[in-house]
């Protein structure tokens, strides 16, 4: 395990709202079962937060990553603002968002939010869905003004979920040729990737950067309780970023609130095994304080899991989780940003 236990001490808050977790723009964002209600949440006023290593980058970042999709969905601005700043300010070093979420309005918000000395205590990241270096580029300095920051810390190309996008992505004038140029222009630190649909493709992506003389710095898939039952991103993705020593960007821990309808394991459970494989990162999305606070608790009590409490929440999952009946990011396009939206690959129009 890359564990890592920081020394800082965090005040008690109180929790309220409803569980919601990080997901692309074809997501629902309706409220779950087994939401939090006003007041569930409490907060130990000695709560630390784990930190663990980024892969070979050198970085450490916080357990729990703040996911950006969620947290433009308050009515009101400063709702979405405090989520962002009570998240740093209880120990989220991690900061997810995307070009496209919200039409750019996370990013927007995001770059609000890390005003007045913020920005220099996250490890910022965001990505983009440009395929080609001329669109790739233009959305990178959208991200860039949007997130009111000079540069940005990773940056990863966004639902690579298509068996061709490998050979897109390192093609001349592809997606990697403007990163690659941005990094040494100092606009951005470090490359990754992300995808939702098939471990394959993921698979063919490593590869593809293997085979080019790159190895990404990061990957971002979906890790969760149902994942080792169908195309798993666990058993088949996950050894080959430990072995390469690539940062474990987790995702969907709750399933996008699906795992939770299953009735085969509870919200602390889910984040709790996701924190229990070696992420580097659990990322989670929250569209209330109420929700960021149950992602804390579950943090700030993680303690690793025995083999006998994996193998008894891996069978109490198997007959729900062996179609993928609770994972619709890998069997349905519901949750395919750029399959609904395909100009997003060639353009920065949204």
């Amino acid at each position: 395990m890359h564990q890592h236990t920081s020394r800082r001490v965090f005040l008690q808050t109180m929790g309220a709202g409803m569980a919601l977790t990080a997901c692309s723009g074809g997501a629902p964002r309706g409220p779950l079962p087994g939401a939090p209600e006003q007041g569930d949440i409490r907060l130990p006023p000695g709560g630390i937060m784990p930190t663990r290593k980024l892969g070979r980058t050198g970085q450490t970042v916080s357990l729990v990553g703040l996911g950006g999709f969620h947290i433009a969905m308050p009515k009101e601005e400063q709702d979405s603002l405090r989520i962002v700043r009570h998240a740093i300010d209880h120990g989220v070093t991690f900061m997810d968002n995307c070009w496209d979420y919200n039409e750019g309005r996370s990013e927007i918000l995001m770059g609000k939010a890390l005003a007045d000395g913020y920005r220099q205590k996250v490890f910022l990241m965001t990505k983009i869905d440009g395929r080609t270096s001329e669109s790739t580029t233009k959305q990178l300095e959208q991200s860039l003004k949007r997130l009111a920051t000079d540069v940005i810390d990773l940056v990863q190309i966004h639902e690579i979920i298509r068996m061709e996008d490998p050979a897109r992505c390192f093609a001349p004038g592809g997606t990697m040729e403007a990163l690659l140029a941005a990094q040494k222009a100092g606009k951005i630190r470090y490359i990754g990737f992300t995808g939702h649909k098939d471990p394959a493709i993921h698979l063919a992506m490593l590869k593809a950067g293997f085979d080019n003389g790159f190895t990404f710095d990061s990957v971002q898939m979906p890790l969760n309780v149902m994942d080792p039952h169908y195309k798993s991103f666990e058993r088949h993705v996950l050894p080959v970023l430990v072995e390469h020593d690539i940062g474990v960007l987790g995702m969907k821990p709750l399933g996008s609130g699906a795992i939770l309808k299953s009735k085969t394991a509870s919200a602390t459970e889910c984040l709790h095994y996701a924190m229990n494989l070696p992420t580097s990162v659990v990322i989670t999305g929250c569209d209330s304080v109420g929700v960021l606070d149950q992602a804390l608790a579950a943090a700030y009590d993680f303690q690793p899991l025995s083999s006998r409490s994996v193998d008894a929440l891996l069978a109490r999952t198997a007959p729900a989780g062996k179609a993928g009946e609770y994972e619709k990011f890998k069997t349905t396009e519901d949750f395919d940003g750029t399959t609904k939206n395909p100009h997003w690959l060639e353009t920065a129009s949204l």
